[in-house]
């Protein structure tokens, strides 16, 4: 029996046009999915991607078929689905690496990515370190300096998104018209992992989300940019195939309870029904 888990995204800070195609860096937080691999009967009601990367990683280290229908998942999860929080990420890449130790093995981070691609566009969460990512081939990995430290008011979307719908979309056009700003973002995100400066990471990601606009608009947008200016927050995520909206702060400096009250104020909270308060952690699947 072996186990790994892999953190959930509270979106992405940056998602767009950069050095001549589409890249990410997400926003790794302290939700996780916890995946078990063992000997035994598979288990009812089984993701199927899960057990697609199971088969991917046994038949990797040239072991049969037969090895891979001996062994079991099970899955504990906190992240909510289909709402931009890199849950089948999660999923896949804890499921390898679960996969990989059951077999006596460890994957670095370039091959368990290259593996995660292979099933569905994937967040730069396998990544321990803030990673620009090509999240559809995994042949741009380009790590940043440890992140400085945030918080996030996460607001959960009403609505519910799969990735691949997202990117079946004609998105190319809109993505190239804002290819300056998310140059600019990127360049604004690495700055501020070498200052340790939570600012430059907010203006980045809020640079990014506006420009996300154009693709998959969030309700009461404009109203959300006023909070951050009105509470001085370092500014504003979004998941950019999602509905989640991360509200970028520092508890000790900012009220999070009073951007909540203000939030029902505006009626913002009727698409933004659930709030919660997580962090930004480190990513890498343990």
């Amino acid at each position: 029996m072996a186990e790994a888990r892999c953190p959930a995204s509270c979106g992405e800070l940056i998602q767009g046009w950069i050095g001549g195609g589409e890249k990410l860096v997400s926003c790794p937080i302290d939700w996780f999915s916890t995946v078990e691999v063992s000997e035994g009967m598979k288990l009812p009601g089984e993701r199927p991607r899960m057990r697609q990367m199971l088969e991917r990683v046994v038949a990797y280290y040239g072991y049969s078929t037969a090895l891979a229908n001996s062994l079991n998942i099970k899955l504990e999860s906190t992240i909510p689905v289909g709402k931009g929080l890199a849950s089948s990420t999660a999923d896949i890449a804890a499921t390898a690496v679960a996969t990989a130790r059951h077999l006596g093995k460890e994957l670095d981070e370039p091959t368990l990515a290259t593996l995660c691609v292979q099933i569905e566009p994937t967040d730069s969460t396998v990544f321990r370190n803030l990673t620009l990512f090509d999240h559809l081939n995994a042949q741009v990995q380009i790590a940043c300096p440890t992140a400085p430290a945030v918080e996030l008011l996460l607001l959960e979307g009403n609505t519910t998104l799969l990735t691949e719908d997202y990117h079946r979309r004609n998105r190319e056009s809109a993505l190239i018209s804002n290819a300056e700003v998310l140059d600019n973002a990127w360049l604004r995100l690495q700055r501020g992992c070498e200052l340790q400066d939570a600012r430059l990471l907010g203006e980045a990601a809020t640079l990014s989300a506006i420009a996300s606009q154009q693709l998959l608009a969030k309700p009461m947008f404009n109203a959300l940019l006023a909070l951050v200016e009105k509470f001085d927050l370092y500014g504003l995520n979004v998941a950019h195939s999602g509905s989640v909206v991360g509200l970028m702060l520092d508890e000790r400096k900012h009220d999070y309870q009073q951007i909540i009250w203000q939030m029902k104020q505006l009626a913002i909270d009727v698409h933004y029904q659930t709030q919660h308060l997580v962090k930004m952690i480190e990513g890498g699947v343990r």
